[in-house]
Parts: C-alpha cells; sequence; structure tokens
C-alpha cells in the first residue's frame, strides 16, 4: 500500500528539535535567566555594528562571491598567520559561510560519502549528530575518559576500516575543556596512522584561559588532512550574523564549496565585510575578550559553588558542565531536573542528555552558559542560592 506523502522524512525523522533552542523557549514561558543557549546579552562592539552600517549604506546589499568576499577571506588567511602561525591561501582554502553551524554540515557533505564513518567524542554539540543523519555519513560516538580527556586507546577501538574521518572540538562545548598538547599529539598520530581526516570546531577559539589556542593545521603533516571550522559568532559577540568559514586543504575546498553553494548561496554580504575589518583590529581587543570572560568565568563559578553543585573550573569556551546529582529527586533525569531548575529558580540550563548518543549517559549532567552580563550572573548565582537552600 502506498504510503502518504503527507510526512516527514525518514532523515528527519530519527533526530528531535535543538533541546538547546528549546530552552530558551522555555526561559521565556517562565520568565527565566537563560542559562542554557550559547549567546551573550550584552552588545557586540559598536565598532563593528558601525562597520556593518556602513557597508549596508554603501549599497554592498547583494550576493557576495558564492564563496565569500575577497576582502574577508583575505582577512581570514592574514588572522590566521599572525594569531595562529598559520600559512593558508585565501583563494584556494577558504570557504566563507552562514556561521559554523553551516559550516561543519558542508563540510561533512563536500568530503563525505553516505556509509563513511566519523568519530565523535562525546559529550558532543548536539549538532554533530543531525549532521550525521543529513550527510548521510555514521557517526560513532566515543567516550571521552576521566575529566574529559581524549580517550585515544577507545578511538581505536571504536575505528574501523569504514571510518574516514573525526571531529575535534576544542575550546570544547559543553564540558569547557581545552585539550592540551599531548592529547592532541596523541590524536593526531592515530589520525595520520590510520590515514584519517580531522574535522576541528574551533568556534571558540578566542575564548579560552589556559594560553593562546594551538590549531591542529600546526602538528606535524596534519595540514593536508585537516577541515578547520570557525567563525565570528563568538569571537565578536554576533551569534545571529551567521559569519562562519571553513578552511580546508585545497583538494577539498572544490567539494565543499559546490555544497556550500546549493545550501545557502553565501553568507550576508555587507556583513562578511565588517567582520573582515574585526579580524584585523589588534591583539588588545582579544586579550580584553578573554579578561571579560575570566571575570564571568570567576563569578559564575562562585555562585555554582555556593549553591551547592560539583563542577570543574572551565579551561575555555564559556559552559560549565555541572553534575546534578546532589539535587535530583528519586527517579528524576536531568531533562526533568532542568525544568524543575528553571519553574522553581527562575535560571534555564541544557540537559546534559542533549550531550550525549545515550541519553542515560547524561542524565546527571546539566550545563550552564556564562556567556552573559556580570549583573545577569549576579541575579542567576542569587537565585540559585536561594533555590538550594530549600532543596
Amino acid at each position: 500500500m502506498r504510503r502518504s506523502a503527507i510526512r516527514e522524512s525518514a532523515k528527519a525523522s530519527r533526530f528531535t528539535e535543538s533541546v538547546i533552542r528549546e530552552m530558551t523557549r522555555v526561559a521565556r514561558v517562565h520568565n527565566a535567566i537563560n542559562l542554557a543557549q550559547g549567546f551573550p546579552d550584552f552588545p557586540a562592539p559598536e565598532e563593528l555594528k558601525e562597520a556593518a552600517v556602513r557597508w549596508i549604506r554603501a549599497d554592498l546589499n547583494q550576493y557576495a562571491v558564492t564563496w565569500g568576499s575577497d576582502r574577508l577571506r583575505s582577512a581570514i588567511a592574514t588572522y590566521m598567520q599572525k594569531r595562529r602561525g598559520v600559512t593558508i591561501d585565501a583563494d584556494t582554502q577558504v570557504t566563507v559561510c552562514c556561521g559554523a553551524t553551516e559550516a561543519m554540515i558542508a563540510a561533512l557533505m563536500g568530503v563525505l560519502d553516505p556509509g563513511d564513518e566519523f568519530l565523535v567524542p562525546e559529550p558532543f554539540y548536539e549538532n554533530y549528530g543531525p549532521d550525521g543523519i543529513l550527510s548521510g555519513a555514521v557517526p560513532l560516538f566515543v567516550p571521552l575518559g576521566t575529566g574529559f580527556t581524549v580517550d585515544v586507546d577507545a578511538l581505536k577501538r571504536a575505528a574501523g576500516p569504514n571510518t574516514r574521518a573525526l571531529i575535534l572540538n576544542t575550546p570544547h562545548n559543553p564540558t569547557g575543556r581545552v585539550f592540551d598538547r599531548a592529547e592532541i599529539t596523541a590524536l593526531c598520530d592515530f589520525i595520520k596512522e590510520r590515514d584519517m581526516l580531522l574535522f576541528t570546531d574551533e568556534i571558540y577559539e578566542e575564548i579560552l584561559f589556559t594560553g593562546p589556542h594551538r590549531t591542529p593545521l600546526l602538528e606535524p603533516d596534519m595540514a593536508e588532512r585537516t577541515i578547520v571550522i570557525s567563525g565570528a559568532s563568538k569571537t565578536f559577540s554576533v551569534t545571529g550574523w551567521r559569519i562562519g568559514w571553513i578552511i580546508a586543504p585545497p583538494a577539498l575546498t572544490n567539494g565543499i564549496r559546490k555544497v556550500h553553494d546549493f545550501l545557502t548561496v553565501g553568507a550576508p554580504a555587507p556583513l562578511q565585510e565588517a567582520v573582515a575589518e574585526a579580524l584585523l583590529w589588534e591583539d588588545a581587543y582579544f586579550d580584553q575578550l578573554r579578561v571579560d570572560y575570566v571575570a564571568r568565568r570567576k563569578l559564575m563559578m562562585e555562585g555554582l559553588h555556593a549553591a551547592g553543585f560539583a563542577c570543574e573550573i572551565p579551561d575555555g569556551a564559556y559552559y560549565a558542565m555541572v553534575d546534578i546529582r546532589r539535587y535530583q529527586q528519586r527517579d528524576e533525569d536531568d531533562v526533568a531536573f532542568a525544568m524543575r531548575l528553571v519553574k522553581d529558580a527562575g535560571v534555564a540550563t541544557v540537559p546534559g542528555s542533549s550531550f550525549y548518543a545515550n541519553p542515560e549517559d547524561g542524565r546527571h549532567y546539566v550545563r550552564f552558559c556564562y556567556s552573559k552580563r556580570l549583573e545577569t550572573l549576579m541575579e542567576a548565582n542569587r537565585r540559585l542560592k536561594e533555590w538550594s537552600a530549600k532543596q
């Protein structure tokens, strides 16, 4: 019997809507402080906003070059040389996308074939699972080790003959880990031994507290097999602008650009030019960004610890993965806890299960986001302390 045409696709039926963005809607319903979704509640830099206005008024309002304006791709290359010590070719290696989210799916679809496997250390950013379904590639989720460290032995056991790639996110969402040099070296050695590709999600590259970010592009013999995903959203507090990019070996760029072209055509033209200016700002901007986030992290950690939550101090990004077992009620999972917290304490978080392939593995965690004004965090801390005293 013929199935009805009025139905969602089999692909779409295999994943849910974003739990993170759902929690933002729940926060609005309960007039809660949104420490769930990873976007700032403070203004973007004035110079960046003025640059965008200037380019719009200059009538740069039509399509840019599909894979990114010349000026922005050149700025990305200059930024990578200055801030990362990496030489790349703007014409053959850089593709500008509609945010890092589109960049990752365009890269996966442009490089991997249906049935190819890619390793994903977990907990992981929630998009990677649906990315696999949409691209036809098969994600293999491998738990991080104790303290959210890279477990290369576990990755080796999980890899098979069809495993072509691995996704690494550092600084890491949701845990805030910054994987150290020894971990990265061991991981890259494994990738080279198995003749695999590395997709490295570096969107939080300027928000880390352990020293300058070191991209795996700098590791020996990794440039030819590393695809970097990054963007302007976090560094310049413009998550709604959707300016991201891919840096890929020239041999892989063509496939990525073709997919990107038919996914979105191109990122917003005037905003590309504004970001191109910002990438060339002096180091003082990036230094101050880190100082500001250190203050936010300190305040968030003080509040969490005062409220009785167990949490390691994050190395980077702007998240804290928090153990909630002290406050979980009998048979209460992470989703139920997060819903209770948003209703009773007025603070929204993300249930930990949304970062695991098996929800049970995340049932004792929630993620807090601290990319907020100090006043917002102080009020969240007050609410959490008041709530915890009643438990």
